[in-house]
């Protein structure tokens, strides 16, 4: 036998007791369980999810060709204005783009250059900073052979005709990188003074991969993301704390994703006659075929990207739907024919979410919301959120589980965390992806009866990181999900445990209200907690937010002797509790005698341990840490009961080697 299968065996063995352990001490539901990235672990439904209809054939692909006009007011600062054409070849692998971006200085002072990001280079080659981070993988998409794309900039001047391509300038100015090309600099003739504007134009050709990292091509699906020379942003004093203004620019990172300011797109898509597009935004204007060729044209404003994708295959449905806070949308869906007889799956999730996050937070203000399912195989565009548009997980299954409803959920919970409020995703990612992780909860919660299994989610937590700090600051993209998805969902979740939920809804719908269509920081938020609890939280977010900690609590011994009291036999029972982590509120200690009895004691953890000291006619049989798991950043639960009646040097062990194995476990298994 070879070590290799020794080891495997051995492994396999081991699961297996520990398993029939875990069951035993009440632990059997955290192996029942698996995480996926953007998704919190599969929680258990009291009704699975109905059964996909038979359908002898989809039905015929119809058009989208609603056209509506803008709202005349203004929901945001629109720093950029785009007016964008752009074709895609007849191979389908290449954009042939022309554009005029307006950028108005919304600063104080004068402006000499401009910055661009250029997020199609990342797939230039493998020497690029997000190849070589990504190690050519992001969640479980992997880069093929044919994964490499480029956005090469064709010309580049002033409305006068003015050349500025000798300007250009790429920059790294987060590793140095001489091969990374997603950020360039632009010199201009002049400088721009404050509220005053300049406009550049530009052609541009852009080389899709093959499907992988959110853009690209998969067969005669396309997904159009980050495909287009964006304007970075320029912080005012005041944003995010800052005390001076000037750009926020980063180049695109293996972990990163985006970070844009509010304006206006107008942008004119051509593909083959065959197509269907889906983009952000809605239609200003019906559909035109000429020469084989068909010709979209759309329009968004209050928005900080714009993304489209296109399929020859799309089966569409449309939905109009109005609700509180809702005026009406209209929901379309552009379905793989594989997943057509889930239309109806698709919409309800789609409708629960949309008026749960309006019920809950604030309006949804904009007319449409575009839900693309791509093909089989194309999954590497799946699971993505662009503003009015989402992408759910490719059609892979014919009958998926709830992963189906989660993921349009969890994406359509972006329109507010990072569609309107705009966090600065390269820098504090928790402020999106966390709350967004939060919000998809409590949506399955109350539109599927699922039960959340935050003890599960906990234990998954084996690196935790301060939450923050950059994207790229990460040792790993397992690191980077576990934090900013996982972690960051379990420290709201522990605000809501120690203010309930309806001040924990207030404090959500004040955030979002105060701080929507503007760039806020992890500082404002802990501001408006403040405010409305009336309470500092300085210590909660400088353990969880600012540093890594968790709130791990143990139980590291019992004593028991037998003692005589007023010349009766007793037995005195020593518990020795200690904090390994934060500090996250009052824990309970329950403590149960051999004849039944139980104590209760609370513990306000500020010191690092506490001893009990208890006289009872009975001997001590257990104690356990927070049995009903109100700590949800315990990560380490294993540890939080003891039996009595094992020997000594079982009894102070177990608790530590077997948090040690299963935690390793868990570490490999889980990413």
């Amino acid at each position: 036998m070879t070590p290799r299968y020794f080891k495997r065996i051995a492994i396999v063995t081991l699961a297996a007791v520990l398993l029939g352990v875990s069951v035993h001490y009440g632990f059997g539901t955290a192996w029942q369980s698996q995480y996926t990235y953007a998704i919190a672990p599969a929680a258990k439904a009291k009704q699975p999810p109905a059964p996909a209809q038979n359908s002898a054939k989809p039905p015929a692909v119809q058009e989208p060709n609603s056209v509506m006009t803008p709202k005349p007011q203004s929901l945001s600062k629109r720093v950029v204005e785009y007016h964008i054409n752009v074709q895609l070849r007849e191979d389908a692998r290449h954009l042939d783009g022309e554009q005029a971006v307006t950028w108005i200085n919304p600063g104080k002072k004068a402006v000499s250059e401009l910055y661009f990001h250029l997020y199609p280079n990342a797939f230039q080659s493998d020497k690029t900073t997000f190849m070589k981070e990504s190690g050519g993988q992001l969640r479980q998409d992997k880069a093929t052979a044919d994964s490499q794309g480029y956005m090469k900039l064709l010309t580049l001047q002033t409305l006068e005709g003015e050349s500025l391509l000798p300007r250009l300038q790429y920059v790294q100015p987060d590793d140095g990188n001489e091969h990374d090309f997603t950020l360039a600099k632009i010199r201009l003739p002049e400088p721009v003074e404050p509220g005053k504007s300049v406009t550049l134009r530009m052609s541009y050709e852009v080389k899709l991969p093959e499907v992988f990292a959110r853009m690209g091509y998969s067969g005669n699906f396309i997904m159009a993301g980050q495909w287009f020379p964006k304007v970075a942003v320029y912080e005012t004093a005041g944003t995010r704390g800052r005390t001076s203004e000037g750009w926020n620019v980063h180049q695109y990172h293996g972990n990163s994703e985006f970070y844009s300011d509010f304006g206006i797109y107008s942008v004119k898509i051509k593909v083959p006659e065959a197509y269907t597009v889906a983009a952000t935004g809605f239609q200003t204007k019906a559909i035109e075929v000429k020469d084989q060729k068909k010709v979209y044209q759309f329009y968004a404003d209050d928005v900080h990207d714009f993304a489209w994708s296109a399929s020859p295959d799309f089966v569409y449905e449309e939905v109009a739907f109005s609700d509180i806070g809702i005026p009406g949308v209209r929901i379309k869906l552009y379905l793989d024919p594989s997943h057509a007889a889930l239309k109806d799956r698709y919409m309800h999730a789609a409708k629960s979410a949309l008026s749960n996050y309006a019920k809950w937070y604030g309006q949804y203000p904009y007319s449409t919301l575009s839900i693309v399912v791509p093909p089989k195989g194309a999954n590497g565009a799946g699971g993505m959120e662009y503003p009015t548009l989402i992408t759910a997980f490719a059609a892979e299954k014919e009958n998926p589980g709830y992963d189906l409803e989660r993921t349009v959920v969890h994406e359509i919970g972006h329109q507010y965390w990072y569609g309107m409020v705009a966090s600065n995703e390269f820098e504090e990612a928790w402020l999106d992806e966390g709350f967004t992780s939060y919000a998809e909860d409590k949506v399955m919660e109350a539109a599927y009866g699922l039960e959340l299994n935050l003890r599960v989610e906990a234990s998954y937590m084996t690196d935790p990181a301060p939450l923050k700090q950059p994207s790229w600051a990460y040792g790993s993209h397992s690191q980077y999900a576990e934090n900013v998805y996982m972690r960051a969902k379990l420290v709201l979740v522990g605000i809501e445990n120690q203010v309930g939920s309806r001040t924990m809804q207030k404090i959500l719908r004040t955030y979002f209200q105060k701080y929507k269509f503007k760039h806020p920081s992890s500082t404002d938020f802990q501001r408006v907690v403040e405010q409305v609890t009336k309470t500092k939280w300085h210590d909660y977010f400088s353990q969880y937010v600012y540093d890594d900690q968790m709130a791990d609590f143990s139980v590291e011994a019992i004593h028991v002797r037998p003692v005589k009291q007023d010349g009766k036999p007793m037995y005195e029972s020593v518990v020795l509790i200690k904090r390994n982590g934060g500090v996250n509120g009052e824990i309970p200690v329950v403590m149960q005698f051999t004849d039944g009895t139980k104590v209760t004691k609370r513990w306000t953890a500020e010191e690092a341990h506490i001893q009990y000291k208890q006289v009872h006619s009975s001997p001590i049989e257990w104690v356990v840490v927070d049995p009903n798991h109100s700590n949800v950043l315990d990560n380490k639960i294993i540890n939080n009961f003891m039996q009595a009646q094992l020997p000594e040097s079982s009894r102070t062990r177990w608790s530590l080697g077997a948090a040690k194995l299963i935690e390793g476990l868990l570490g490999s298994l889980s990413w």
